[in-house]
């Protein structure tokens, strides 16, 4: 049905809204699409605890999750807020992070 690649474009995604049936493990960019969040966002949701990816796999291993689960959380409210949450608090301490090192980094001077 897919390939093992990423999914891109919105003919990939259209592809998989339309399917018949969803397979029964999706990848993190499926997942992504069927919740209705970036690829990118999966894996702070992963480390919350807001979605278990099957089986135990390493760090750097690809994640794959039971679709049933997935359909689950889209359908189910309160899930989608405290991921919206999550994910908030997730950028904006990224950010901050981000803005911190930036505002305290020591201009270097040009010697004349």
């Amino acid at each position: 049905m897919f390939s093992a690649k990423k999914l891109n474009g919105s003919q990939d995604s259209i592809s998989l809204m339309n399917c018949r049936r969803l397979p029964a493990r999706l990848t993190t960019g499926e997942a992504a699409i069927v919740l209705g969040f970036q690829e990118h966002d999966i894996a702070p949701l992963v480390a919350a605890k807001l979605l278990t990816p099957l089986g135990k796999p390493a760090p750097n291993a690809p994640k794959y999750f039971a679709s049933v689960d997935i359909l689950t959380a889209a359908e189910d409210r309160e899930w989608l807020s405290q991921a919206t949450r999550t994910l908030s608090k997730h950028w904006h301490g990224k950010n901050e992070r981000k803005r911190v090192t930036r505002d305290s980094a020591v201009p270097l001077e040009i010697a004349a």
